[in-house]
C-alpha cells in the first residue's frame, strides 16, 4: 500500500498498537532545556526510576540564559536557578548536558540539528512546541508535555494517536529577497492559524526542495502555527550531505547504508494525503505580520487591514483588537512604520545562513537613530562560526549588539524584554499579546527584513535596498 513520508516514519516507530488510532511509540531523541527540563527529570528521580536510555537525552540551558556578552549562569538570577537544576540532574541522571560557553550549547532546535543528534527518520521529543523544526531533515519530531517527558524518560516510549496527513505543495520558485520565512509566513497567512490541527503536514514542490537545509528547518518550525505538531520535508541528496559527517552522524559504511534508507523515506509517488494545498510559490513576497498572531500577514507591500470588511462580528472584533494593541489604523501601508527595536534570533531564524542574509544588508550601513537591534546566535557553534566569517565585525560596525547564544527576546523568559509600546521587527516565530514583554508590539519577518528595518528605521521592503 502506498505510504506518506509521515506514514513510513510513524510504522517504523510503532511498539505496539493500541487501538482507536492510538499506539506505543519507541523515542530515538530526547531534548531537555532549562524550562521543561528540570520538572521532568526531578519527577522520574522522585518516583526512584532510572532513565531508560540516557544515551539518547541531551540537555542545554536556552530559554531563560542571559543574551549578555560575558554571562554568567546567574546573570539572570532565575535563569542561574533553572540552569543550576538542569545541571545538577543531568549529571545524576547520565545525560550529556552543554553548558554556556561550550560548543554544543544553544537553542535546542538549533544545536540538535547540528550536531547530528537528530537525524533523519528518527523520532525525537522536547518539552517545546517547536521541535517540530527538526522535521525539515526528515525527522518525526514534536512537542510534548512535562508528563509525556517524564514517560519517555523512564521507558523510552510514548502513546500517541495518530494524525490525519496534509501535504502542502509549494509550486514554482521564490524570488528574490524572498526566504523561507516569508513563505512561512504567507502559508498561514493564507490558510489560518488552524489549518493545520490534528494534522500531519509534509510541505513540498519545487520552491521547498530548493530550499537549504537551514531554511527547511525555518519552515518546520513554523509548522505548529498552523496548528499542527508535525512538519516533515522529505530527505533528499541535499539532507544527506548536510548531515554528512555531523557529530552524532554514523561514519563510513553505516552512513552509506543510512544515507539510503534516508532517502527511501520519500512519500510513494502515489500515496494519498487527507487534505492537499498548493501555493504559487512565485507569488510571494517578502512577508510580515501587522496583528497578534503568525496568521495576520502580509506582503511588504500590502495594506494593514479595515474592521469594516471582516465577514463576522468575531473577526470584526479580533481584527479591532489586534490593530489597538499594535497602534495601527486600518487601510495604512504596512511598508514605512517606524520601529523601535529589531531582533534577529530564535529558533525559527539564528542559524548561520539567516546571520550572513542579515549581516549582507547591514554591511556598509548604520542602524538608524534611536533602534535597538539585537542579534542573537542560535548557538555556540553558529556563533563561533559567525565570528571566524567577520559576521560580528559587520554587525557591530553597523551599530548591532552581539550576543551571547540562547532564545533571548523570543519569549523573553530570560529578562529581555522589548519595552511597553515600542515597536519590533522580529525574526521569532511568534507575535501573541506580551509575546516579548508586556505591551510590546511585535512584527515577524526574514532575517534580511529584520535588519533592512534597523537600518532604516522603518518596516522596509528590503528588495529596495539591494
Amino acid at each position: 500500500m502506498p505510504r506518506t513520508l509521515f506514514d513510513k516514519l510513524w510504522d517504523a516507530h510503532v511498539v505496539r498498537e493500541l487501538g482507536d488510532g492510538w499506539a506505543l511509540l519507541h523515542i530515538d531523541r530526547h531534548l531537555l532545556h532549562d524550562l521543561s527540563g528540570p520538572p521532568a527529570l526531578a519527577e522520574v528521580a522522585a518516583r526512584g526510576l532510572p532513565l531508560h536510555d540516557p544515551a539518547l537525552v541531551f540537555a542545554t540551558p536556552d530559554h531563560a540564559a542571559s543574551s549578555q556578552p560575558g554571562r554568567l549562569p546567574g546573570t539572570f538570577p532565575l535563569g542561574g536557578r533553572l540552569h543550576g537544576a538542569l545541571a545538577k540532574l543531568s549529571a545524576d541522571a547520565g545525560v550529556r548536558f552543554y553548558d554556556l560557553g561550550q560548543p554544543g550549547q544553544g537553542i535546542v532546535h538549533v544545536m540538535g540539528p547540528e550536531l547530528g543528534i537528530v537525524l533523519p527518520g528518527l523520532t525525537v521529543i522536547c518539552g517545546d512546541s517547536h521541535t517540530c523544526t527538526n522535521g525539515g531533515l526528515g525527522a518525526l519530531a514534536f512537542g510534548v508535555g512535562s508528563s509525556e517527558s517524564t514517560h519517555a524518560l523512564a521507558t523510552q516510549t510514548l502513546r500517541q494517536q495518530k494524525p490525519k496527513r496534509m501535504r502542502i505543495r509549494c509550486d514554482g520558485m521564490l524570488g528574490a529577497g524572498v526566504t523561507a520565512k516569508d513563505l512561512a509566513l504567507h502559508i498561514i497567512g493564507k490558510l489560518g492559524a488552524a489549518a493545520g490541527v490534528g494534522y500531519a503536514i509534509e510541505f513540498a514542490g519545487e520552491a521547498v526542495r530548493a530550499l537549504d537545509v537551514e531554511s527547511r528547518l525555518t519552515l518546520c518550525n513554523l509548522t505548529v502555527e498552523l496548528g499542527a505538531r508535525f512538519g516533515l520535508i522529505a530527505p533528499d541528496a541535499r539532507t544527506v550531505e548536510w548531515v554528512r559527517g555531523r557529530n552524532f552522524a554514523p561514519a563510513g559504511a553505516a552512513f552509506d547504508e543510512a544515507a539510503a534508507h534516508w532517502l527511501s523515506l520519500a512519500s510513494d509517488a502515489d500515496a494519498v494525503f487527507d487534505r492537499e494545498e498548493a501555493i504559487d510559490a512565485t507569488a510571494i513576497a517578502p512577508t510580515i505580520t501587522w496583528g497578534t498572531s503568525p496568521e495576520d500577514a502580509i506582503a511588504i507591500d500590502g495594506t494593514v487591514p479595515d474592521p469594516a470588511t471582516a465577514s463576522d462580528d468575531a473577526s470584526r472584533g479580533a481584527i479591532e483588537a489586534a490593530l489597538d494593541y499594535m497602534g495601527l489604523a486600518p487601510r495604512t501601508a504596512i511598508a514605512g512604520t517606524p520601529v523601535d527595536w529589531v531582533f534577529i534570533g530564535s529558533c525559527a531564524n539564528s542559524r548561520l545562513p539567516d546571520l550572513r542574509a542579515a549581516a549582507e544588508v547591514a554591511r556598509g550601513r548604520r542602524v538608524a537613530a534611536g533602534v535597538t537591534a539585537w542579534v542573537v546566535p542560535g548557538s555556540e557553534n553558529v556563533k563561533r562560526a559567525a565570528e571566524a566569517e567577520g559576521l560580528r565585525e559587520v554587525f557591530e560596525a553597523a551599530g548591532f549588539q552581539w550576543r551571547e547564544p540562547g532564545c533571548s527576546m523570543c519569549v523573553a523568559a530570560n529578562g529581555e524584554q522589548v519595552p511597553p509600546q515600542a515597536r519590533c521587527v522580529s525574526t521569532s516565530n511568534r507575535n501573541f499579546v506580551g509575546r516579548q514583554g508586556p505591551g510590546a508590539r511585535t512584527h515577524l519577518a526574514s532575517p534580511a527584513m529584520a535588519a533592512a528595518a534597523a537600518v532604516t528605521g522603518r518596516i522596509t521592503d528590503v528588495r529596495t535596498l539591494a
